[in-house]
């Protein structure tokens, strides 16, 4: 495998997930936040707590637009909202799998046993090195695994929930990112997925104009604007090519393509097979192919989140090797493990999920490249809109345009 980030999507299994039938539903019971995130796009407003009420009829709406396996509990951070524990018992009595997306500031061994008894099924916890954690100033990514598996063992100890990380990328953390592989290689049997999210900015030093509706606007006002010099236009394969100095053999087998670029990586998807510290093989699209379409056939929705329970079950995965080449590698690697250490079959053998995230891409002719069959939609006034750029709703009542500042039509 070449240590470059070239990817074919033709070689990959387009992840079937659309606007009405979609693994995740993204829910915002909140914009208040106890931290602020370099690269937040949401404004925190303390006073922003939506009645109970308005959340059920929000969860109501996601379920006759949209049909989806599980809800992600946002803001904002959710544990701030003082219903969370109502919030998340009433998803889950939809049947719905509530996933709580939150920094973790606010969660204690009381809260969480509280939050799994009215059904939680997972975590994502949002940790990196620039969102001004008073106790981590000045802490680099590596530093930050001693939170993360805190958070991990927090889990672990309860038991039954899934638990997964996101770390914002930026020019200058993504050196870290195969240190957080290999961390959370270490800890497969308790780390089920790691997300990395590639910084996005509105910048005035882009090569547009900006407008909502006719009116050429400023984009001044939204969090997500601003006036740093820094790379904005990271892509997925240059945080697959940075992984694979380190992991060779790093291959995604599924992903999302962009609106406007059907080559292009808005969501890239990597599974692997090992037990702690030790990697055996990368997942191959058919194995992927396989886990989406048996699901919805027996539940009538795509699958984003699984339990412990499930991903413990990297043997039993191993059926598929007749349909996957990945999982023949795999089968191969594990078997020539197993004869040079018979103890290792006393190892859990355990299935991990890592996700690269490509936010909007802004082209030269100036449309903007969103997620196609966008996982993170989320409501405003009802309508199904998408999450990551919801502030122009609130300060401008419409999406903003780029119009390519030598001359064209607004895109």
């Amino acid at each position: 495998m070449s240590t470059n980030g070239s990817i074919d999507h033709r070689g990959l299994y387009r992840l079937p997930w659309t606007l009405p039938d979609n693994a995740i539903s993204w829910l915002e019971p909140t914009s208040a936040c106890n931290l602020a995130c370099d690269g937040c796009y949401r404004e925190n407003i303390p006073s922003s707590h939506k009645d109970l009420a308005v959340v059920r009829e929000e969860v109501d709406t996601f379920l006759r637009l949209r049909n989806c396996d599980g809800i992600s509990i946002a803001g904002g951070d959710p544990l701030m909202h003082p219903e969370i524990v109502e919030i998340v018992r009433y998803i889950a009595s939809r049947g719905i799998k509530p996933i709580v997306n939150t920094n973790g500031n606010r969660l204690t061994m009381e809260l969480l046993r509280g939050l799994k008894k009215a059904g939680v099924y997972g975590f994502t916890f949002h940790v990196d090195s620039k969102q001004g954690r008073p106790q981590w100033k000045d802490k680099n990514e590596i530093d930050l695994n001693i939170l993360r598996l805190e958070y991990a063992g927090m889990l672990a100890e309860v038991g039954g929930i899934s638990c997964a990380f996101n770390s914002t990328v930026y020019e200058d953390t993504l050196p870290y990112v195969p240190d957080l592989v290999e961390w959370a290689a270490r800890h497969i049997d308790i780390v089920n997925v790691m997300v990395f999210i590639l910084y996005r900015a509105a910048v005035p030093n882009l090569p547009f104009d900006w407008y909502a509706g006719g009116r050429k606007i400023d984009m001044g006002p939204l969090v997500y604007s601003e006036n740093k010099e820094r790379k904005i236009d990271m892509k997925a394969p240059e945080v697959v090519a940075e992984i694979r100095k380190r992991f060779p053999d790093f291959t995604p087998c599924a992903f999302l393509n962009g609106t406007e670029k059907p080559d292009s990586f808005k969501w890239l998807l990597t599974g692997r097979l090992g037990s702690k510290g030790n990697i055996y093989g990368y997942v191959g699209p058919k194995f992927m192919e396989i886990m989406q379409t048996m699901y919805h056939l027996g539940t009538g929705k795509y699958l984003a989140y699984e339990k412990p329970q499930m991903t413990r079950k990297g043997r039993s995965m191993m059926l598929l090797s007749p349909f996957d080449r990945g999982m023949r590698e795999i089968a191969k690697n594990y078997t020539a493990s197993l004869l040079k250490h018979p103890r290792h079959l006393f190892r859990g053998l355990h299935y991990q999920s890592i996700m690269i995230i490509q936010p909007v891409d802004f082209l030269d002719n100036g449309y903007q490249n969103m997620c196609d069959g966008c996982p993170d939609m989320t409501l405003w006034n009802g309508e199904l809109v998408w999450s990551c750029r919801m502030e122009e709703l609130k300060h401008f009542g419409g999406w903003v345009r780029t119009v390519p500042k030598d001359g064209g039509a607004p895109a």
